[in-house]
């Protein structure tokens, strides 16, 4: 029976893109491209000056939280595997690979995983960049699979994270590590096929939770579709976001007039969610009670909303505080169950909205409208600069935008 490795490179290999699987690499071309490029100014651009190109890309990229997501595997894979790709020279197909290789690594890290505390966007990226890396230098499967196991070492990442700079930083140390293992085993670096397969339940994972048909020539590259987030936050809070707001366009409150909120959910949806009193623009993009309160306040949060300033708003703070949340133990994952909001008003008036789907879910896709909005959100130049973009053209894009400062540059 091969390794774990191996077939996963095998797959790569072979892999021949569906015309649907072309249209969801341009559409995770433009998405990372595009937050990215929302990220220019942000403190990260500073931090970030002296990484290689990949793992700069990918930390800015993630930053701020509105890159899209796997949830399957609860790992955002374009943020990675786009970076990756970009800085080896690839295309839509090995991007597609790379997205593709996440995903199924992910899924066999499962949910276990995610909940033990692992960042599955970086134990499952690092391997998964060194597919989409070592595909774009030429290597063929035994090339990727040494490649994998060469990008092991590096797989790891925490949830602890979450609410400060190593969030994204790690993120860019994955989508690097796997561009340094493809680098290496294009240079005849050794590696033992079998690693993959010790790793894996030393972090939870079970090589059984992968169905009989997940190394199949045709399907999806990508099993389950990609997220495309509506509101630049965890994906966990879009629910509770988009709740809030279906519950305003029934009745509009005026916030001040707020006495009570609570919030019914199951605990898996927002095990992410590790800030309940949040003072910082970071941690109040993993917060369910800022996510309440900003929906409250803004409407639709946008960048200002996850601003210092903004989560310290008096009024914001006054109804972080009001938050009540009632968990529930029903299944796993992000979008298990449903996620209710009721709201109290001043005169005794009891609202509530309840949803099952947030919008830019696989199941409920982002419109072209939202998807638009979206990219006009990231940059008044970003639609003009995504124009006819192709995967050399964004490369080139991404350094121009953010070239790569070494320390003597800073001698």
């Amino acid at each position: 029976m091969p390794h774990l490795a191996q077939e996963l490179a095998s797959w790569a290999v072979t892999l021949d893109p569906s015309p649907d699987d072309v249209k969801l690499a341009e559409h995770a071309l433009k998405d990372t491209v595009a937050v990215a490029l929302a990220a220019r100014g942000h403190a990260m651009e500073r931090i970030s000056a002296g990484l290689p190109e990949a793992a700069r890309w990918a930390a800015l990229g993630h930053v701020l939280d509105f890159d899209d997501l796997h949830l399957p595997s609860t790992a955002h894979i374009s943020v990675v595997c786009v970076p990756a790709v970009l800085a080896a020279g690839g295309g839509a197909r090995e991007y597609l690979a790379a997205a593709g290789v996440m995903a199924r690594l992910g899924t066999a890290l499962g949910w276990q995983h995610y909940t033990s505390g692992w960042h599955a966007t970086c134990t499952s990226g690092a391997p998964a960049a060194a597919v989409g890396a070592g595909l774009a230098l030429g290597l063929g499967a035994e090339g990727l699979a040494r490649a994998i196991s060469l990008a092991l070492p590096a797989a790891g990442g925490v949830q602890r994270s979450f609410g400060t700079d190593t969030k994204s930083l790690q993120v860019g140390f994955a989508a690097e590590a796997g561009v340094r293992a493809a680098r290496l085993a294009a240079a005849g670096a050794g590696a033992d096929p079998s690693a993959l397969d010790v790793w894996l339940p030393l972090v939870g994972g079970d090589h059984d939770r992968l169905g009989p048909d997940t190394f199949e020539a045709k399907g999806e590259a990508v099993p389950g579709g990609l997220a495309t987030k509506i509101f630049p936050c965890c994906y966990a809070m879009q629910r509770p976001i988009g709740a809030v707001r279906l519950l305003l366009a029934d009745a509009p409150v005026d916030p001040a007039d707020v006495v009570r909120i609570v919030v019914h959910t199951p605990e898996a949806a927002v095990h992410p969610l590790i800030h309940s009193e949040p003072h910082t623009g970071l941690q109040g993009k993993f917060s369910l009670e800022y996510a309440v309160t900003t929906a409250l306040l803004d409407g639709h949060p946008g960048f200002v909303s996850y601003t210092d300033g903004y989560v310290e708003r008096p009024l914001a703070q006054r109804l972080i505080g009001l938050v009540e949340t009632v968990r529930t133990s029903e299944g796993s994952g992000l979008l298990t169950g449903d996620t209710s909001v009721e709201i109290t008003i001043g005169d005794g008036t009891v609202l509530r909205a309840t949803l099952a789907l947030p919008p830019g879910s696989p199941e409920l896709p982002a419109t072209e409208e939202e998807f638009a909005t979206k990219l006009a959100d990231c940059g008044a130049d970003v639609p003009g600069l995504l124009v006819g973009l192709d995967w050399k053209g964004a490369a080139q894009l991404l350094r121009d935008t953010f070239p790569v400062h070494h320390p003597k540059d800073h001698a």
